[in-house]
């Protein structure tokens, strides 16, 4: 069209000048210069041919319409000046203008017949591009170059040529490659890349080597968007640079251009663009030139190098003739697993690894096992895996990675260590890759975690000495440079612990390793935190060189331990810590300075201890007396290296000596026990000593609690008991002056107070533990303590003016009081008056609750400003106040609690207020929770507890009230881990109160809905916070049984208005989300490690887990009494709530499938019934009979057909009236009992068991005979195999007892079982008998043996396929304390074999369950005539035979082409599939569901071609032997994949017997079946995406073999 264009314009005009012209003038439109493109390059192609009218006035017409018009208008590209592009044009129309005037311009220089002009034009537009205008000028400019440069000389226009090729390299390279948004400047840069750099590289010569040199000089990329450019540039010169032999080289045959492959830069960009380029493009492009390197240089043959190899490894690039079949070979797989890889689906790309082994022994010589290949090829590959978005492909590639060096000796090579530490360690942080393998038992650990610590440990192991310790410090400082997610850092930390012992780290190591414990801090999963830790500290020990460390260095590192969550004194950790002291305690370097604390570094652990504790206890001269407290961390340092020293000393006397061990701690601990005698008498003693002697004590006592055993049996614990016990008195004194004698004063003593408190506490602890007398010490100090608080509140309310120092005493005195109320209240040993009310309670009950503290006036500016604290903290100081106060009286509340009334206007003349008028006190209690912060409510909540069972009746709404505002602070608490759980206990302990949850059942008002409420959005709430219900249920069913020492006895009067509870619990269970699965399952794991992690032992089992819930309900349950009536009674109501909770499960909706939600509750319903089985009796039984049966006619999944059965048998085991009732069942008919007559024949299975306590058992045998043989008969495969399984069943009883009325049978019978028993062949019906007779549930159960929780709650659901996450081993029930286990402890566990089973292939189902059983020949078979049009039901004849007559009828032609699409799920595809196939003429469509042809999607498409076609339905389970079968009948099984080993379409020819297997849309198909093909043909690509749609696919294959069917059938006829 342009052409006819141009020539129809020129000859209209004599004159080519004249049209010329005509076209320069009027508006610059795009087709205008378009049109005067065409013409040009119509010009110039008959001046070539040497015919152009005009030759001589030519050159010059095209000179006037480069300097007169398309120059301006280029020009006008940044402005618009007269006759330039309107500059409101849409960007695309500009475009259009710019490509058009270039290519116009470039068609004028060569008109012009000189070089001047297009040098000229060259030399304006470099200068455009160098000094950096606006983009569109840029823009412009690289089309000018673009457009001109190739009419450029090489030699006379070199310099030219070499400058526009620099310009161009910089605009083309320095552009921001990782933007996601192109900009103006970013499309100059890609416009110079794609356009003007290779026009200047076809040039050749000085522009060629400019361009080379211009990208060889760039650097390594520095990010991935920053490899495009480049390897576009690459790409485009690739013939240039990469050039055939005999190829032409250049315009000067003399000159050699640059040969890439001998550029390690060309190679490193080439790696960039394979492993990190974040576009298909991108990659292609590098696979595409390393292609051509490798076609190049085996045609070629030459040898061939990239310069000298990186130290003694390979070059990155090289070719020698000799190996050129082992070259081939490595890089044929390189690239097609490169190719592979961008399908990013795991069943296509697992295949092909094996593939990647072959790289590693190609890569590898076999004569002195160096690298023959560099290893940075092979890290491309892992790169582009570990890089991919799908999580699947990740995992693989790190598994195979780590699965290296089991197999494999390679040698060393830095890139593998550099390759470890950077992107190994990048794709080792994503979490979900440590999950559990499918099948893989829970806690038994990750994989991936597992080969990693295999692989770490060959690592090192294999690594030269003098490389090892750089590598292991680059490993640990890589944890400390992201933050990690919980479990990452706990399986990296496990993997270095295990790495074996070696003097590899120094300080700089050490620190790198604190860096890490930090790190771990931020988790929130404590128990794998508190694992983390230990592996970090095993991994100090086992690679620190001691020699190149201090004690110091050792001491510091120990305090970014928590010892609340690894380090607890008495652990394995602790044992293994101390006995690294004692074998290194002489190799530990000397400082060669003083170390911060000043003391001269020694290497004895003893006098290093000594001399620290002398320090400590000494206090600065430089520390003022005003400052505020030491630091804690200074005490816990020192009190953890002298408990340190002491074990290690018990080590060195072997437990001998213990005299010894006295000793040593008595002098290490003499400086603190003098200071602590002198506290209560030396009146001159520094303040901050005495703090930190009282900081270093109370450490001493805590750390010294040992976590695996009790503390009495610990000498050292004794020893210092014995310590504080001499120094109580000077200490007690010591407290008693400061809290009472106005020495404390500012907001920062405050501190000061909580710590003598704290010592207070500790000391009254253990004086009540060696046993407590009246005149100790302790005791007399309570007494002063708390009479002078007393006095002090007393004068603060004499209107005093409220300074600081008197607030400040205010509080303190609050605090002291409510110290000696806890310990009074805790210890009834320590009451201190008589039980009547004395001066002091009478005090503490009339003071103003929640009396807000006035801020003070400062005494002096100067001394109040200087506690910055005061001004800024007054309001937590305030909340102190308030908290002490309702702490204390809470302790009057429990003291008195017979004097609260249960109305305000009983009692004229209070007391104790506070006491003695509940109603106003519970009005202050809401209102201290508004003012209070969350974490000081607790006594508030205590408070409550006694006020609300006084109040419920006589004031229910303000009860409801303080109910509900309770609750609103415990659900926004629900993300605050410290406080939540404190606050959440007291708050169930209050609200569900046996007390409270009477009377408000009892009354039924406004607070019994409201418990309803909260106990329901408890639930809700712990399905986002695991542990909420089991706060719950465990508190209501220990108050419920834990007050009588005899269950039998309690009454159940409360708990049966709140039954819904225990039903719930025996119900919950939350599906977990795969990230809390995967949190769960570590956890597991480290648990099932037990001792050997010290977190275990002293992080405290919290039992948090779903589970428990279940088992507090079900141990709760187990201690009932059927025999107490109330209990009796409570069962009964919850039986009858199960079951029809398992009715509206089986009514609902909801998509039911295997462990689904609703196959989970129903599972658990069934579960619990079993339990409640031994409560039931006759008339109860006779309520519910009809509802069990029921619940077996209903179409149930595995698991719960056991349990309905199992429950069946043990009723009528032990009350066999009911077997009328169950004949009953089997008269129904078969099309109702068509999805429930198999359990019913599997209840009869067990006939023996069921007629052991029926005396006269033939009548029961006969009926049992007539009922199974009528079963045996049906047309139904599966129920024929149950029929058959229970007559064998039934007819064994009938040959014991010798029944003579059935002897006519005999012969039919036996004659039937010996068939099925010797069954020929190994078909898949005697498959099935084989197995269903060693089943778990005909061949091993016992139903009244095996009736035991084991059974019930892990063996049942482990072999019956139920999710792990349902498997509640019995471990947990005897762990679980909070309810006692019953007498009759010993049902718990399985007394037979059954728990050794494992689960098998066989699972019960009924029929039309869809199983999904592969192997069931004759349902296969039925489901495989279903051809929908004529319902046509011809079992013995052949599917072709059917096939064929289908088609005569019809009158059309007969192909023998089967398209299997079971693996297809959208109707849509199915439907499009349809079409094409009745279209082309196929034999048949294979669907996995024949249902989806009634989808309106599918008919949609179809256009009712689905009745011109015959369907037939086989299930993706059915497809094997389906393919197998249409193997036998001669067909070619074709599957469409890429594949390593696909053909292309283009060249493959299809066999007249063909059936066509399509992938699924998302996995294609799956490995299993991929084995099952004959070939697999794939459709050639041109594009970047790699896959077309699955119907597109399937419509090319149909119409390539109707194509050629066709044309045979035309040569045959011919």
């Amino acid at each position: 069209m342009e052409r006819v264009l141009a020539e129809t314009l020129l000859s209209q005009s004599r004159d080519p000048r004249v049209l010329l012209r005509a076209l320069c003038r009027g508006e610059a439109s795009a087709e205008r210069v378009e049109t005067l493109r065409f013409v040009l390059q119509r010009l110039e192609d008959e001046e070539e041919r040497g015919g152009g009218a005009g030759a001589g006035a030519l050159p010059e017409a095209a000179r006037e319409v480069a300097a007169g018009y398309l120059v301006p208008l280029l020009r006008g590209l940044r402005g618009r000046p007269a006759g330039g592009p309107d500059p409101d044009l849409p960007a695309r129309d500009r475009r259009r203008v710019l490509r058009a005037a270039t290519a116009a311009l470039r068609s004028c220089a060569r008109l012009a017949g000189g070089p001047q002009l297009a040098a000229a034009l060259a030399e304006e537009a470099l200068r455009d591009l160098v000094a950096g205008g606006p983009a569109p000028g840029a823009e412009a400019a690289v089309e000018v170059l673009a457009a001109v440069g190739p009419c450029l000389r090489p030699r006379e226009d070199g310099p030219l040529l070499e400058r526009v090729a620099q310009a161009a390299v910089a605009l083309a390279l320095g552009a921001d490659g990782d933007r996601d948004e192109a900009g103006p400047a970013e499309d100059a840069a890609a416009l110079a890349a794609g356009r003007l750099l290779p026009a200047l590289g076809q040039c050749g010569g000085a522009a060629l080597r400019a361009v080379w040199a211009g990208l060889v000089a760039a650097g390594a990329p520095s990010g991935p968007g920053r490899v495009g450019p480049q390897l576009l540039v690459l790409s485009a010169l690739a013939e240039r640079l990469l050039p055939e032999p005999g190829a032409d080289r250049g315009p000067r045959a003399g000159e050699e251009d640059p040969d890439a492959r001998r550029c390690g830069r060309f190679w490193r960009t080439v790696q960039a663009g394979l492993a990190r380029a974040p576009d298909a493009l991108t990659r292609k492009r590098a696979r595409y030139l390393l292609q051509r390197a490798v076609e190049v240089s085996a045609e070629r043959g030459a040898p061939c190098a990239c310069g000298p190899g990186e130290g003694t490894g390979p070059s990155l690039f090289w070719w020698s003739e000799k190996k050129k079949d082992e070259l081939l070979k490595f890089w044929e797989n390189y690239i097609l697993i490169m190719e592979t890889l961008e399908g990013n689906q795991i069943h296509v790309i697992k295949p092909v690894l094996p593939k990647l082994n072959s790289l590693f022994e190609y890569a590898v010589s076999e004569e002195n096992g160096c690298w023959l290949f560099h290893p940075s090829w092979h890290m491309c590959i892992y790169k582009r895996m570990f890089e991919s978005e799908n999580k699947i492909l990740t995992k693989e590639g790190v598994m195979h990675f780590l699965e290296l060096y089991e197999t494999k000796s390679l040698p060393f090579a830095p890139e593998f260590s550099e390759f470890i530490i950077g992107p190994l360690m990048d794709a080792l942080s994503e979490s979900s890759l440590y999950s559990r393998s499918p099948g893989q038992l829970i806690g038994s650990g990750s994989p991936l975690g597992l080969k990693l610590q295999k692989f770490l440990v060959t690592y090192v192991s294999l690594l030269p000495e003098e490389i090892k310790s750089s590598f292991l410090l680059k490993f640990i400082q890589k944890m400390t440079s992201r933050h990690w997610c919980a479990i990452p850092i706990l399986f990296l930390s496990k993997a270095l612990a295990n790495v074996p012992r070696c003097k590899a780290l120094g300080i700089e190591g050490l620190l790198a390793l604190r860096d890490v414990l930090q790190r771990t801090m931020i988790t929130h999963q404590i128990l794998l935190r508190g694992a983390a830790q230990c592996c970090l500290l095993q991994t100090a020990m086992n690679l620190v060189d001691v020699e190149k460390v201090t004690l110091s260095d050792v001491s510091t590192f120990l305090m970014s331990l928590r010892q609340e969550e690894s380090l607890g004194r008495g652990t394995s950790l602790w044992t293994e810590l101390c006995d690294w002291l004692r074998v290194n305690e002489s190799c530990f370097g000397r400082a060669s300075a003083c170390n911060p604390t000043g003391l001269p570094e020694t290497p004895s652990l003893n006098a290093y201890v000594k001399n620290l504790v002398q320090e400590y206890i000494t206090s600065p001269a430089w520390e003022r007396e005003d400052c505020f407290m030491p630091d804690w961390s200074e005490a816990k340092l020192v009190a953890t290296m002298v408990l340190l020293a002491v074990d290690v000393e018990g080590m060195k006397t072997q437990y001998s000596e213990k005299r010894r061990t006295q000793n040593v701690l008595r002098i290490f601990l003499d400086p603190l026990l003098d200071s602590l005698l002198k506290l209560g008498t030396n009146a001159y003693m520094p303040l901050l000593r005495a703090d930190r002697c009282l900081q270093l004590l109370l450490k001493l006592l805590h750390t010294c609690m040992l976590t695996g055993s009790g503390a009495r049996d610990d000498e050292v614990f004794t020893l210092l008991q014995s310590f504080a016990m001499s120094a109580t008195e000077s200490i007690s004194d010591f407290i008693l002056r400061r809290l009472t004698m106005n020495e404390l004063s500012s907001v920062s003593d405050l501190d000061r107070c909580h710590l003598y408190l704290m010592v207070l506490t500790e000391l009254i602890n253990i004086h009540l533990k060696v046993g407590w007398k009246r005149g100790n010490p302790i005791w007399r100090v309570l007494s002063p303590l708390k009479n002078a608080s007393i006095r002090h509140l007393q004068e603060m309310d004499s209107g005093q003016e409220p300074t600081l120092a008197r607030q400040i005493q205010r509080v303190i005195s609050m605090a002291a009081l409510a110290t000696v109320c806890e310990a009074v209240d805790q210890k009834p040993e320590l009451q201190l008056d008589s039980l009547e009310p004395g001066p002091a309670e009478r005090f503490l009950a009339s003071l103003p609750l929640n009396h807000a503290l006035q801020k003070p006036h400062p005494e002096d500016h100067s001394s109040f400003s200087e506690d910055s604290a005061a001004s800024q903290g007054w309001g937590k100081v305030v909340a102190q106040y308030i908290h002490d106060q309702w702490v204390c009286l809470s302790f009057l509340l429990r003291k008195y609690h017979t004097l609260i009334p249960s109305s305000e206007g009983d009692v004229p003349d209070a007391v104790l207020p506070a006491v003695q008028m509940p109603a106003r006190t519970l009005q202050s209690a809401l209102g201290a929770l508004t003012v209070l912060p969350s974490d000081q409510v607790l006594p508030v909540f205590h408070c409550m507890k006694v006020l609300v069972p006084k109040l419920l009746t006589s004031c229910e709404s303000l009860c409801v009230e303080s109910i509900d505002m309770a609750w609103k602070i415990i659900s926004a608490l629900s993300n605050t881990q410290l406080i939540f759980w404190s606050n959440l206990k007291a708050f169930v302990q209050f609200v569900f109160d046996t007390k409270v949850l009477t009377i408000a059942a009892k009354i039924k008002g406004q607070a019994y809905f409201k418990i309803k409420e909260i106990m329901y959005k408890m639930i809700e709430m712990s399905a986002i916070k695991t542990g909420v219900f089991n706060t719950l249920i465990s508190y209501c069913c220990r108050s419920w049984i834990v007050s009588a020492s005899d269950v039998s006895q309690v009454s159940l009067s409360s708990a049966k208005n709140y039954s819904e509870l225990i039903l719930e619990a025996c119900l919950f269970g939350t599906v977990f989300r795969r990230d809390q699965r995967l949190i769960q399952d570590v956890q597991t794991y480290i648990e099932n490690l037990g001792h050997d992690c010290a977190a275990n032992t002293v992080i405290e089992n919290t039992k948090r887990e779903d589970h428990y819930v279940r088992i507090c309900a079900v141990k709760f349950l187990c201690l009932l009494h059927g025999s107490n009536m109330s209990h009796k009674l409570f069962m009964e109501d919850l039986a009858i709530k199960l079951l029809d909770k398992d009715e509206s499960v089986s009514k609902s909706r909801t998509r039911y499938y295997v462990n689904s939600q609703q196959h989970r509750l129903k599972n658990r319903v069934w579960q619990t019934l079993l339990v409640l089985f031994p409560s039931f009796d006759q008339n109860f039984l006779n309520r519910i009979i009809d509802k069990i049966f029921q619940a077996g006619f209903i179409n149930n999944q595995a698991s719960i057909k056991y349990f309905i059965e199992w429950i069946i048998i043990l009723i009528l085991h032990k009350f066999p009236q009911f077997l009328l009732k169950f004949w009953d069942c089997f008269s129904y008919g078969e099309e109702n009992l068509k999805t429930s007559i198999c359990t019913f024949l599997s209840i009869l299975s067990h006939l023996d068991i069921i007629t052991q306590n029926i005396p006269e058992k033939k009548p029961v045998l006969k009926q049992a005979l007539v009922t199974v043989l009528q079963w045996c008969f049906s047309h139904n495969f599966s129920i024929r195999l149950y029929a058959l399984a229970a007559l064998k069943k039934v007819w064994s009883m009938c040959k014991a007892l010798r029944v003579d009325e059935l002897e006519a049978l005999t012969s039919v019978i036996e004659s039937s079982l010996n068939q099925v028993e010797n069954m020929p062949g190994t078909g898949n019906a005697k498959k099935n008998w084989q197995r269903i007779q060693e089943h778990f549930f005909f061949a091993s159960f016992h139903p009244v043996r095996d009736y035991c929780l084991e059974t019930i709650f892990y063996i049942l659901p482990r072999l019956s396929g139920l999710v792990e996450d349902e498997w509640i081993a019995i471990g947990k029930f005897t762990r679980f304390t909070d309810i006692p286990s019953d007498a009759g402890f010993q049902w718990y566990l399985s007394p037979t074999h059954l728990c050794e089973l494992k689960p098998g292939d066989w699972t019960q189902q009924d029929v039309g369950s869809h199983s999904g059983e592969a192997d069931s020949q004759s349902e296969w078979t039925d489901v495989q005539k279903k051809i929908i049009p004529w319902k046509n039901n011809a079992p013995d004849l052949d599917l072709e035979l059917v096939f064929q007559d289908r088609v005569a009828k019809l009158g059309k032609s007969i192909s023998r082409l089967i398209v299997v699409a079971s693996l297809i799920d959208k109707p849509t595809n199915l439907g499009g599939l349809c079409r094409t196939c009745e279209v082309f003429g196929a034999s048949a469509l294979v669907l996995g569901s024949l249902q989806c042809v009634g989808d309106k999607q599918f008919q949609g498409l179809s256009v009712s071609a689905e009745q011109w076609l015959p369907l037939v339905e086989v299930k993706p389970p059915q497809l094997i032997d389906f393919l197998q079968q249409k193997k036998t009948e001669g067909y070619t099984v074709i599957g469409v994949e890429q594949t390593a080993k696909s053909v292309d379409l283009t060249q493959y020819s299809f066999p007249e017997r063909s059936l066509l297997l399509l992938g699924n849309e998302r996995e294609g198909i799956p490995a299993n079946l991929i084995q099952q093909l004959d070939v697999c043909v794939e459709i050639p690509q041109q594009g970047i995406i790699r896959s077309l749609n699955v119907h597109v696919s399937g419509a090319l294959l149909i119409w390539e073999y109707t194509r050629q069917q066709l044309l045979r059938h035309g040569d045959a006829e011919s």
